[in-house]
């Protein structure tokens, strides 16, 4: 198949406990249930995603044979938990425990399904009497490391991790996990140096170029090609390393979806596209692109500002149809939801009803440039006239960053298009889940790592959970400083 390559325009002028003494990592979702004779020690923790088989109208139908089985009650709640079901999912862990107070795997499933409610106390507490009641199963620390993460307790992390990886030093998960809370806590020279290790993860689904990757050092006139990965925002992210790479002196080819093209089609220091997707064309050296950071030595003082992006004159004059001039109100983009297909996107979307609290603020008005599925919840609203619905008039990111470019501000839960307006400079209010993406620090403050700021995007400023899954005083927040917003307007 031959390669798809198109040339880049010119570029525009509490206290911690002691670290339990465990090893490391693959964690059970679903214990085997054993014959109603056979011991309740907790089975041996099968894979993440396995079943065994199973069903839960399966495990009904044992449950009425073997009623005080808690490998059966435990397995059901593990399935029930699948299935988008927490609530019972607790139950059904609980009535195992009520039944076998030491089991294993009923712990430990708990303490997973209290995560997913972002019961992050209980989630740890559980997860560590799972740990200590098997003497330091090291499938059970995965799970550990995984609540404390969650609950923002990064300095337990990173101790329980460090146990673990003097034990099994290459493990991939553990190196992962290391890796995401060592960026969290603003310490990057160590948390790029491990972010590789996704690329050993059984969970890393995008393709990786074959031949040498690229170490950081001089090209020399050589072909380098940036792959994709995870998402538009992570792509938006790294683009600033584009100009920095094309200074070692080779030809850089990056691999881009078509909905970032345009808006990239300017990058400095790009000298062509490759269509995601298609065949790589002939290179010298690969690097993904989330691995730039690493590769060009990024701490947590040396973040390159956003690099330049092209918004066409077409995007600039649709924009000028669907978006008025300077009309004495307050322009505010609104998105509550980002892709809806992605795994932790229920801890960080919220709904629009919770935006409609800024419709009182004197003179703002408000423009929805959300997109997909969550759109249809302007509907709800019986009216189009309160919030203009501008999703459906692009088609790519270009059409939304000249959008970007008309609205005063942006109020947003996080996606790619918090990326987007960062990158472009545009005020943007990114309110954030209790843990958010790293990129959002720790919410510590001080050194660049937390706090209201991120290093990253000048223009970005961070409304943070304080307690899990409180919107409320998020969004109070956030309309408390868009009513100072209008009174330095008046």
């Amino acid at each position: 198949m031959k390669a798809n390559i198109t040339q880049a325009a010119p570029a525009p002028s509490p206290a911690a406990a002691s670290p339990l003494q465990a090893l490391p990592r693959p964690v059970s979702s679903v214990p085997e249930p054993a014959p109603a004779a056979a011991p309740k020690a907790a089975p041996q923790p099968p894979a993440q995603s396995g079943s065994h088989g199973l069903s839960i109208d399966m495990l009904e139908r044992m449950l009425e044979q073997q009623p005080n089985d808690p490998n059966v009650w435990s397995a059901l709640g593990a399935l029930l938990r699948q299935a988008g079901k927490p609530e019972p999912a607790i139950a059904c862990q609980r009535r195992a425990l009520e039944i076998d107070q030491r089991h294993v795997g009923a712990w430990t499933n708990l303490g997973n399904v209290l995560g997913d409610v972002e019961r992050y106390d209980e989630a740890v507490a559980a997860q560590e009497h799972a740990v200590v009641l098997s003497g330091g199963n090291p499938s059970l620390l995965g799970n550990l490391v995984v609540a404390l993460r969650h609950g923002c307790r990064f300095d337990r992390a990173l101790e329980i991790l460090d146990v673990a990886l003097r034990a099994k030093p290459n493990d991939p998960g553990l190196l992962w996990d290391r890796a995401l809370t060592l960026l969290q806590v603003g310490r990057y020279a160590e948390g790029f140096r491990d972010y590789d290790s996704r690329l050993s993860l059984p969970s890393y689904q995008n393709r990786i170029a074959e031949g040498p990757m690229w170490d950081g050092g001089p090209l020399n006139g050589k072909t380098i090609l940036l792959t994709t990965e995870q998402g538009f925002g992570d792509v938006l992210l790294t683009a600033r390393y584009v100009p920095l790479v094309k200074a070692r002196g080779g030809r850089v080819l990056m691999e881009c979806h078509p909905e970032l093209q345009r808006l990239l089609s300017g990058l400095e220091g790009l000298d062509g596209f490759v269509r995601a997707g298609t065949a790589y064309p002939a290179y010298d050296v690969h690097c993904p692109l989330m691995s730039l950071p690493h590769r060009l030595g990024t701490t947590i003082d040396t973040v390159p500002p956003p690099t330049r992006l092209s918004v066409p004159a077409e995007a600039r004059e649709k924009a000028a149809r669907l978006v008025p001039g300077h009309d004495g109100t307050i322009k505010v983009g609104i998105i509550w939801s980002g892709r809806v297909t992605f795994k932790d996107n229920a801890r960080r979307a919220t709904t629009l009803s919770r935006f409609l609290r800024f419709l009182d603020v004197p003179k703002v008005r408000l423009y929805s440039i959300q997109k997909g599925p969550p759109e249809a919840e302007l509907a709800t609203l019986g009216t189009s006239t309160l919030i203009t619905p501008l999703g459906p008039h692009f088609n790519d990111f270009a059409d939304t960053a000249a959008v970007l470019e008309r609205l005063d501000l942006v109020i947003m839960t996080d996606s790619s298009v918090a990326h987007l307006a960062g990158s472009l400079g545009r005020p943007v209010w990114n309110l954030l889940q209790f843990m958010p993406y790293w990129v959002y620090g720790d919410g510590k403050g001080g050194d660049g790592k937390g706090g209201d700021t991120t290093p990253w995007y000048p223009s970005m400023r961070l409304f943070r959970q304080t307690t899990p899954g409180d919107w409320d005083s998020v969004f109070g927040a956030a309309e408390q400083a868009l009513r100072q917003v209008a009174a330095l307007r008046s």
